[in-house]
């Protein structure tokens, strides 16, 4: 059973981590470089790719954070661990809620003078999300050796 979970759980946050960076780090830089002289295009398409993803993220985090209850009732030793890792999900999951609920919003609904802005912002808060997801991964990592 414990094995089963850790699998569902590492799974998940492995997929969500990995998903992050190759947005952040490909395809975002991609769609910059390939649509530098088309911006609203770029801008469009980004919405395209984007669309539709929220909820799919929300049961991402929910099952990540159900699996780590779990995974912490089964083995109660390294307590402290799981609680840095909940702190970290919870402060990516804040990001998400706003990127998500507030700033693609406003965003979609920018003027070409204020999308560069909002691109800027997007790119740092996806950024720190990648860092509190990893960091999260890792100590998840970490606790399977101590």
């Amino acid at each position: 059973m414990t094995a089963l979970v850790a699998v569902l759980h590492a799974g998940l946050a492995a997929a969500w981590v990995g998903g992050m960076a190759y947005s952040l780090l490909v395809i975002q830089p991609k769609l910059a470089k390939f649509y530098a002289k088309d911006p609203e295009t770029r801008e469009t398409l980004t919405v395209v790719i984007a669309s539709g993803n929220r909820w799919k993220v929300v049961g991402l985090i929910g099952v990540i954070a159900a699996s780590g209850a779990v995974l912490l009732l089964l083995d109660t030793d390294h307590w402290w661990i799981h609680a840095v890792k909940a702190v970290l999900l919870a402060a990516a999951t804040g990001i998400f809620w706003y990127v998500s609920w507030r700033h693609w919003p406003h965003r979609v609904f920018a003027t070409s003078a204020e999308v560069p802005a909002y691109q800027a912002r997007l790119r740092l808060l996806a950024t720190i999300m990648l860092a509190l997801t990893g960091t999260a991964f890792a100590l998840g990592v970490v606790a399977t050796h101590i």
